[in-house]
């Protein structure tokens, strides 16, 4: 993957208040690939968001409308949520009323009805994590695609979802008074292996112009989650002998945008949906290119 030589437009972050700032896939299987196809011009535009599902609260409606100023600015062709959908523990069930209270009714804006790619995040395990999988949901609301793991193939760019919730090994050993849905999940070991191999298979067939990965959890970052140790153990080799250009994820709630010491991936967090945690702010030696400790999303353009 050429990283100078692609045509990127923009990858820009709109921080609130300063903004103008299916089916789960099977564990041991080839990974479910979705056609989303670019625009005429073969350019792409679309919004990311994470960390969003309270009702409106916390600053979530205001998020959201911002989001359908700028959707309708760039004309986006989908928007990509980087988990934790439903707070404080996910859906109890696909008759939940959170659906339609935290996404739904939320995110209204002409410009937002357009598909939503969506990852699980660690609290959206602590309810009925197979509820967001359903089909059931798709048919309240045509635009939720949620998945564990998956491909969205968009011509110039193929974005790699991938569930990340299973690598934290504290979810599985001190789960504190948590529970966690894993079902489909478990053996973790297995689980874990299966999807490595079933991700680097799918990315050395890839041949689109960038490769970028998308999950919930922090690979880099400077706020208050810091970096994940077991995804740079376990995920970040698979990305860097693929040529990946992008991460990005939620987790932390904020937005980021970090340049890595170990390697050309550009790292980016999209955690601010919602609640915000200002003043968690910890440098590292990895270069920092953009941090705002407030409610927003990102949108990019290829």
């Amino acid at each position: 993957m050429a990283q100078g030589s692609a045509a990127m437009a923009a990858a820009a972050f709109f921080a609130l208040l300063a903004v103008a700032p299916l089916l789960c896939a099977p564990a041991a299987a080839e990974l479910v690939r979705l056609e989303h196809l670019a625009k005429n011009d073969g350019s792409l535009s679309l919004l990311v968001v994470g960390d969003w599902g309270r009702k409106g609260t916390y600053n979530q409606s205001r998020v959201a409308h911002q989001m359908g100023k700028v959707g309708e600015q760039l004309n986006i062709d989908f928007v990509i949520s980087t988990g934790d959908n439903f707070y404080e523990n996910g859906l109890t069930g696909t008759d939940d009323q959170a659906f339609e209270q935290s996404f739904t009714d939320i995110y209204t804006a002409k410009s937002l009805q357009k598909p939503w790619y969506l990852v699980l995040g660690n609290h959206d395990y602590r309810g009925d994590a197979l509820a967001q999988l359903s089909p059931v949901l798709q048919k309240i609301d045509s635009r939720f695609i949620c998945m564990k793991s998956f491909i969205v193939n968009a011509e110039i760019v193929d974005f790699f979802f991938v569930d990340t919730t299973p690598f934290q090994l504290k979810y599985w050993t001190h789960p504190k008074d948590d529970h966690y849905d894993w079902r489909g999940v478990a053996p973790r070991e297995k689980y874990i292996n299966n999807l490595l191999k079933d991700l680097d298979e799918a990315m050395k067939k890839s041949s689109a112009a960038w490769k970028i990965v998308v999950g919930h959890h922090t690979m880099r970052s400077v706020s208050d989650h810091g970096d994940t140790k077991e995804l740079l153990q376990l995920l970040l080799p698979v990305l860097q002998a693929n040529g990946v250009d992008f991460y990005i994820n939620g987790h932390d709630h904020c937005l980021e945008h970090i340049s890595s010491r170990d390697s050309p991936i550009q790292y980016f967090t999209s955690g601010g949906g919602s609640r915000a945690w200002r003043g968690f702010f910890q440098p590292n030696e990895d270069k920092l290119k953009f941090f705002y400790d407030g409610q927003g999303f990102m949108s990019l353009q290829l």
